[in-house]
């Protein structure tokens, strides 16, 4: 079989995470998220253009999930991320992440679940730079995904040549 130089894969997932693009921008319209709909959003803290506060890096070194539910404030939506703020111990703070570093998406109100690869050789685009200072307020984080019983996960794996 002939080498990809196409990058499928590649392309796959830069799909896939228009899915979580446009889920942000219609949970950023005038109603929100509507009926049950919430997210559980993954995503690597130490990825290219993640911009989180000093104290939820030291918490969170590696990966964190944030859930936007019911309390989220600023979620404003880019080309290359999202950037929202949440409330964390009662505390407002500002998060800024591309969609590059997002490596999980969940909607457990309906069994959607998407898991993203990071690809070292991939360039990453940079975010852009918003000089709007954000307003506070949001969800929870863990330490890890839940994924809810009867997810539907979407693997890229199957359409990776073996």
């Amino acid at each position: 079989m002939a080498k990809d130089l196409m990058r499928y894969d590649v392309m796959a997932q830069e799909a896939l995470r228009g899915v979580v693009k446009q889920a942000l921008h219609k949970a950023a319209g005038p109603g929100g998220l509507p009926g049950q709909h919430h997210f559980d959003i993954t995503f690597r803290t130490q990825a290219p253009g993640v911009d989180i506060d000093p104290t939820l890096m030291d918490k969170y070194p590696e990966e964190m999930t944030i859930v936007l539910e019911h309390q989220f404030w600023d979620l404003e939506i880019g080309d290359a991320g999202f950037e929202v703020t949440l409330k964390f111990s009662g505390i407002p703070k500002y998060l800024k992440v591309p969609f590059t570093a997002v490596s999980r998406f969940h909607d457990p109100s309906v069994g959607f679940h998407l898991q993203f690869e990071h690809e070292t050789d991939v360039e990453e685009p940079p975010m852009a730079d918003n000089s709007e200072t954000p307003e506070p307020e949001a969800a929870q984080a863990t330490g890890s995904d839940s994924a809810g019983e009867g997810a539907q996960v979407v693997s890229l794996d199957s359409f990776r040549k073996k």
